[in-house]
């Protein structure tokens, strides 16, 4: 017996080319996007390696100064430095603080032949004070525990 309206099935064969294109368009776009994520993940990591370079100059100047075991003048200084295969340049500003032998240290660095600044660092400087001293405003005169007037006595 035959059927009049008999149907076709018609198989499968795969995808056709909309479908291959909307796949291709989808992936391409998803890979852009991962591409300019990287690309400022790679600018952030370049960016806080400056960062954190020149705040150990600047720090290492300040430092400096402290171990110089002078007063610094107050006033501007400014020099440059190799460091981590890049030439940088600092300037440091000395300035008052209204506090007497205290003075206050801003030094700036960035990269040498930009005008940017990298990191600004604050430190303060004090009066030097002679080795083996640093603590003898803390144990001096009626040290808690002592026992005699000059503070020599025997901690319980």
């Amino acid at each position: 017996m035959t059927r009049p309206y008999a149907t076709r099935v018609v198989a499968s064969r795969g995808f056709t080319l909309i479908e291959v294109l909307v796949a291709l368009l989808i992936v391409a776009i998803a890979l852009t996007s991962m591409s300019v994520t990287m690309g400022g993940m790679l600018n952030n990591a370049t960016t806080l390696r400056e960062r954190t370079y020149a705040s150990w100059i600047a720090q290492n100047k300040i430092v400096e100064y402290r171990l110089s075991n002078e007063i610094p003048e107050v006033g501007t200084s400014s020099g440059e430095v190799d460091y981590a295969n890049a030439v940088w340049e600092w300037e440091a500003e000395v300035l008052e603080t209204g506090v007497e032998n205290l003075l206050r240290v801003d030094v700036a660095v960035g990269l040498a032949g930009s005008d940017a600044v990298v990191r600004v660092v604050t430190g303060f400087v004090g009066e030097p004070i002679a080795p083996g001293q640093s603590n003898r405003a803390w144990s001096t005169g009626g040290a808690r525990g002592s026992d005699d007037a000059d503070g020599e006595g025997s901690r319980r």
